[in-house]
């Protein structure tokens, strides 16, 4: 039985489109007792669409386009000589909007609930989306200098940035040898290495002081390129100083000094995470460096970083120097001693 009696037998051919970039099929449209039923040429039903929600692309305008109301991706044209069914879809959707109530308790409702709606994208999706805006505007330069400014709040803790004019030179050499971006060695960080934004390393002295090759430091500073690439730093900091630091960023290009000194705490004091070992190992075979000093480093018996010594892309090649010894007696000297 049909929503009126006098449409119980009406069909009409029809092109049904599922979404904006779908293919358009032929279908059989005909009126079910609340929906308005979608087929394919073999009377297999494809779709349903509520009567009470089927919404006019075009008014007044023929071919009849029609799609579920609030999804204007899915559509369903109907010819020039299908003006039976166009009509009787219109006076079915008529009469549904006559039954409708009238606004009164049920308006106060909807302001509510909209504005409810408001409130939970305000709160659950606009600090998301005004992230994701932020990273695709803030420039390269900028991430740099958040970078730099981070540094400056740390040296508090770590002690000034260690600055031997010859082993700064070397600190240049060791990072065009593995095409890494700005370098920077610190006497107490707590840690071998973190990142920051603008692709800033922060190295402690003990990288190169306490190992005998550069293998060591040049593994430290592949992880952190390795995380970098897994979770963009600037993301980071967003997340950790909250939306009106984003909102700062965002409008002024400037995120205030208490919420770096917040961020700076936070990066010093979370436990230290590892990459994935598999993209990790890309780095250190396009690098041509050895996995298995670096490994070792983290763990002389080798149980818990088997997987990098085994999967070490320079295991069995002969391999040249990262830098010359010379050179790396210079790197060992950068915080002078």
């Amino acid at each position: 039985m049909t929503a009126l009696p006098k449409y119980d037998r009406l069909e009409a051919t029809g092109l049904w489109r599922p979404a904006p970039d779908g293919q358009r099929r032929e279908v059989i449209v005909s009126i079910g007792n609340a929906t308005l039923i979608i087929a394919d040429v073999n009377d297999q039903a494809i779709a349903h669409w509520s009567l009470a929600a089927v919404a006019r692309a075009n008014p007044d305008v023929l071919p009849a386009i029609y799609h579920p109301d609030g999804d204007e991706g899915e559509t369903l044209e109907l010819p020039l000589d299908e003006t039976e069914m166009v009509s009787a879809i219109e006076t079915l959707r008529t009469a549904i909007a006559k039954r409708r109530p009238r606004p009164g308790r049920l308006r106060w409702l909807g302001v509510g609930l909209s504005i409810t709606a408001v409130a939970g994208l305000l709160i659950f999706w606009l600090p998301g989306a005004m992230r994701d805006n932020t990273l695709r505007v803030v420039p390269q330069v900028k991430r740099e200098a958040l970078g730099v400014s981070l540094i400056e709040r740390m040296e508090r803790v770590t002690g000034p940035l260690c600055n031997d004019p010859a082993g700064l030179r070397a600190l240049r050499r060791l990072g065009g040898r593995i095409q890494t971006v700005k370098l920077a060695v610190v006497p107490a960080l707590g840690r071998p290495a973190l990142h920051l934004p603008g692709g800033v390393i922060v190295l402690d002295r003990s990288v190169f002081e306490d190992w005998e090759e550069p293998d060591v430091a040049a593994g430290y500073i592949l992880a952190e390129l390795a995380l970098q690439v897994e979770r963009d730093s600037l993301a980071d900091l967003l997340d950790v100083v909250g939306p009106w630091e984003n909102f700062r960023l965002l409008t002024t290009g400037e995120v205030s000094g208490a919420a770096l000194d917040t961020y700076a705490e936070h990066l010093m004091t979370i436990p230290r995470t590892e990459p994935n070992i598999t993209n990790l190992l890309a780095l250190f075979e396009a690098s041509d460096v050895r996995a298995t000093p670096y490994a070792r480093a983290r763990d002389i018996t080798g149980e818990s970083v088997l997987a990098l010594i085994e999967g070490d892309p320079m295991q069995g090649r002969d391999t040249e120097p990262l830098i010359a010894d010379s050179t790396w007696l210079r790197l060992q000297g950068i915080c002078g001693g």
